[in-house]
Protein backbone atom coordinates (compact mmCIF):
# COMPACT_ATOMS: atom_id res chain seq x y z
CA UNK A 1 0.00 0.00 0.00
CA UNK A 2 1.65 3.16 -0.78
CA UNK A 3 1.92 6.12 1.65
CA UNK A 4 -1.41 8.53 1.89
CA UNK A 5 -0.26 11.97 -0.74
CA UNK A 6 -2.36 15.16 -0.15
CA UNK A 7 -4.82 14.67 -3.22
CA UNK A 8 -3.33 17.39 -5.41
CA UNK A 9 -0.16 15.52 -5.56
CA UNK A 10 -1.79 11.85 -5.84
CA UNK A 11 -3.53 13.41 -8.74
CA UNK A 12 -0.77 14.88 -10.72
CA UNK A 13 0.97 10.82 -9.51
CA UNK A 14 -2.16 8.65 -11.08
CA UNK A 15 -1.79 10.78 -14.12
CA UNK A 16 1.81 10.68 -14.56
CA UNK A 17 1.22 6.67 -14.09
CA UNK A 18 -2.15 6.38 -16.07
CA UNK A 19 -0.28 8.13 -18.94
CA UNK A 20 2.52 5.35 -19.11
CA UNK A 21 -0.47 2.86 -18.89
CA UNK A 22 -2.54 4.12 -21.81
CA UNK A 23 -0.05 4.92 -23.96
CA UNK A 24 1.28 1.55 -23.98
CA UNK A 25 -2.02 -0.74 -23.96
CA UNK A 26 -4.43 1.95 -25.49
CA UNK A 27 -7.56 2.82 -24.28
CA UNK A 28 -9.84 0.08 -25.17
CA UNK A 29 -7.44 -2.44 -23.18
CA UNK A 30 -6.65 -0.61 -20.37
CA UNK A 31 -9.05 -1.00 -17.29
CA UNK A 32 -9.40 0.93 -14.19
CA UNK A 33 -7.84 -2.02 -12.42
CA UNK A 34 -4.36 -1.67 -15.02
CA UNK A 35 -4.06 2.18 -13.11
CA UNK A 36 -5.05 1.60 -10.00
CA UNK A 37 -2.09 -1.75 -9.67
CA UNK A 38 0.63 0.60 -11.74
CA UNK A 39 -0.13 3.30 -9.14
CA UNK A 40 0.17 0.71 -6.11
CA UNK A 41 -3.19 2.14 -4.80
CA UNK A 42 -6.94 0.41 -4.33
CA UNK A 43 -9.31 1.17 -7.15
CA UNK A 44 -11.98 2.76 -4.38
CA UNK A 45 -8.71 5.08 -4.35
CA UNK A 46 -8.52 5.97 -8.07
CA UNK A 47 -12.60 6.53 -8.22
CA UNK A 48 -12.17 9.38 -5.44
CA UNK A 49 -10.29 11.40 -8.50
CA UNK A 50 -11.42 9.91 -11.61
CA UNK A 51 -15.04 9.14 -11.71
CA UNK A 52 -14.59 7.09 -14.86
CA UNK A 53 -11.89 5.93 -17.16
CA UNK A 54 -13.63 7.91 -19.83
CA UNK A 55 -12.83 11.28 -17.46
CA UNK A 56 -9.60 10.06 -16.74
CA UNK A 57 -8.70 9.75 -20.61
CA UNK A 58 -9.70 13.55 -20.51
CA UNK A 59 -7.85 14.44 -18.09
CA UNK A 60 -5.22 12.51 -19.45
CA UNK A 61 -5.69 14.65 -23.18
CA UNK A 62 -6.06 17.92 -20.78
CA UNK A 63 -2.02 16.89 -19.62
CA UNK A 64 -0.11 16.11 -22.54
CA UNK A 65 -1.86 19.26 -24.32
CA UNK A 66 -0.57 20.88 -21.41
CA UNK A 67 2.79 19.81 -21.60
CA UNK A 68 3.01 20.36 -25.34
CA UNK A 69 1.56 24.02 -25.39
CA UNK A 70 4.50 24.40 -22.74
CA UNK A 71 7.46 23.46 -25.21
CA UNK A 72 6.35 25.21 -27.78
CA UNK A 73 5.99 28.67 -25.95
CA UNK A 74 9.07 28.95 -24.83
CA UNK A 75 9.33 32.61 -24.87
CA UNK A 76 13.50 32.33 -26.58
CA UNK A 77 11.39 31.15 -29.53
CA UNK A 78 9.49 34.50 -29.97
CA UNK A 79 12.41 36.34 -28.74
CA UNK A 80 14.02 34.95 -32.21
CA UNK A 81 13.42 35.75 -35.61
CA UNK A 82 13.24 34.41 -39.18
CA UNK A 83 14.93 30.95 -39.68
CA UNK A 84 16.32 30.61 -36.21
CA UNK A 85 12.70 31.10 -34.74
CA UNK A 86 11.65 28.34 -37.10
CA UNK A 87 14.46 25.89 -36.09
CA UNK A 88 14.09 26.64 -32.36
CA UNK A 89 10.42 26.14 -32.76
CA UNK A 90 10.94 22.91 -34.16
CA UNK A 91 13.81 22.08 -32.02
CA UNK A 92 11.12 22.44 -28.57
CA UNK A 93 8.60 20.06 -30.54
CA UNK A 94 10.60 17.42 -31.68
CA UNK A 95 12.28 17.20 -27.79
CA UNK A 96 8.97 17.14 -26.88
CA UNK A 97 8.06 14.26 -29.00
CA UNK A 98 11.49 12.59 -27.83
CA UNK A 99 11.33 13.02 -24.19
CA UNK A 100 8.10 12.88 -23.70
CA UNK A 101 6.77 10.42 -26.35
CA UNK A 102 3.66 8.78 -23.70
CA UNK A 103 1.60 12.40 -23.75
CA UNK A 104 2.70 12.53 -27.66
CA UNK A 105 0.71 8.58 -28.04
CA UNK A 106 -1.88 9.74 -26.21
CA UNK A 107 -2.38 13.35 -27.67
CA UNK A 108 -2.31 12.01 -31.48
CA UNK A 109 -2.73 8.21 -31.33
CA UNK A 110 -5.39 6.43 -32.36
CA UNK A 111 -7.08 5.64 -29.33
CA UNK A 112 -7.70 9.67 -29.43
CA UNK A 113 -8.94 10.03 -32.81
CA UNK A 114 -11.31 6.90 -33.06
CA UNK A 115 -13.56 8.85 -30.23
CA UNK A 116 -15.19 11.67 -31.07
CA UNK A 117 -15.03 13.44 -27.59
CA UNK A 118 -11.51 12.42 -27.25
CA UNK A 119 -11.14 13.17 -30.84
CA UNK A 120 -12.41 17.08 -30.43
CA UNK A 121 -10.36 17.24 -27.20
CA UNK A 122 -6.97 16.84 -28.88
CA UNK A 123 -7.89 18.80 -31.94
CA UNK A 124 -8.16 21.45 -29.35
CA UNK A 125 -4.61 21.24 -28.86
CA UNK A 126 -3.76 21.22 -32.65
CA UNK A 127 -6.02 24.76 -32.99
CA UNK A 128 -3.68 26.21 -30.03
CA UNK A 129 -0.60 24.70 -31.11
CA UNK A 130 -1.88 26.97 -34.58
CA UNK A 131 -2.58 29.78 -32.71
CA UNK A 132 1.12 29.85 -31.20
CA UNK A 133 2.39 29.65 -34.43
CA UNK A 134 0.45 31.93 -36.75
CA UNK A 135 1.87 34.72 -35.06
CA UNK A 136 5.28 33.98 -35.96
CA UNK A 137 4.95 33.51 -39.44
CA UNK A 138 6.39 36.91 -41.25
CA UNK A 139 5.31 36.27 -44.17
CA UNK A 140 3.32 39.18 -46.82
CA UNK A 141 0.53 36.75 -46.71
CA UNK A 142 -3.83 37.75 -45.64
CA UNK A 143 -4.72 36.17 -42.27
CA UNK A 144 -6.61 33.39 -43.60
CA UNK A 145 -3.37 31.94 -45.55
CA UNK A 146 -1.53 32.38 -42.86
CA UNK A 147 -4.03 30.24 -40.40
CA UNK A 148 -3.69 27.68 -43.16
CA UNK A 149 0.17 27.74 -42.67
CA UNK A 150 0.15 26.96 -39.38
CA UNK A 151 -2.45 24.42 -39.72
CA UNK A 152 0.13 22.96 -41.94
CA UNK A 153 3.42 22.93 -39.92
CA UNK A 154 1.23 21.35 -37.33
CA UNK A 155 0.15 18.80 -39.36
CA UNK A 156 3.57 18.11 -40.98
CA UNK A 157 5.52 17.77 -37.30
CA UNK A 158 2.83 15.33 -36.44
CA UNK A 159 3.29 12.93 -39.53
CA UNK A 160 7.00 13.45 -38.93
CA UNK A 161 6.70 12.26 -35.18
CA UNK A 162 4.16 9.39 -36.05
CA UNK A 163 6.74 8.02 -38.02
CA UNK A 164 9.49 8.38 -35.54
CA UNK A 165 7.98 6.58 -32.59
CA UNK A 166 7.04 3.93 -35.21
CA UNK A 167 9.99 3.70 -35.66
CA UNK A 168 11.10 2.84 -32.22
CA UNK A 169 11.45 7.10 -30.82
CA UNK A 170 15.19 6.69 -30.89
CA UNK A 171 15.64 9.67 -32.54
CA UNK A 172 18.11 13.44 -32.07
CA UNK A 173 15.66 16.29 -31.69
CA UNK A 174 18.32 18.53 -32.96
CA UNK A 175 18.59 16.62 -36.28
CA UNK A 176 14.97 15.70 -37.18
CA UNK A 177 14.44 19.47 -36.46
CA UNK A 178 16.70 20.74 -38.47
CA UNK A 179 15.85 18.69 -41.50
CA UNK A 180 12.26 19.80 -40.92
CA UNK A 181 12.17 23.56 -40.67
CA UNK A 182 14.83 23.65 -43.65
CA UNK A 183 11.62 22.57 -45.75
CA UNK A 184 9.16 24.52 -43.65
CA UNK A 185 11.66 27.65 -43.84
CA UNK A 186 12.04 27.62 -47.62
CA UNK A 187 8.05 27.08 -47.75
CA UNK A 188 7.72 30.26 -45.40
CA UNK A 189 9.66 31.93 -47.73
CA UNK A 190 8.04 31.07 -50.86
CA UNK A 191 4.73 32.09 -49.43
CA UNK A 192 3.35 35.46 -51.15
CA UNK A 193 0.32 37.30 -51.23
CA UNK A 194 -1.77 35.85 -54.83
CA UNK A 195 -0.57 38.83 -57.26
Amino acid sequence: MSMRLPAAERREQLLTVAMDVFARQGYHQTSMNDVADAAGITKPVLYQHFASKRELYLALIEEAGARLLTAVTDPRIAATEGRRRTELGFIAYFQWVHEDNDAFQLLFGGGSRRDAEFSEAAGRFTSMIADVIEPLITADIDAEHRRTLAHAIVGLSEGVSRRLIRLGGDFDPELIAKQVSDLAWAGLRASQRPR
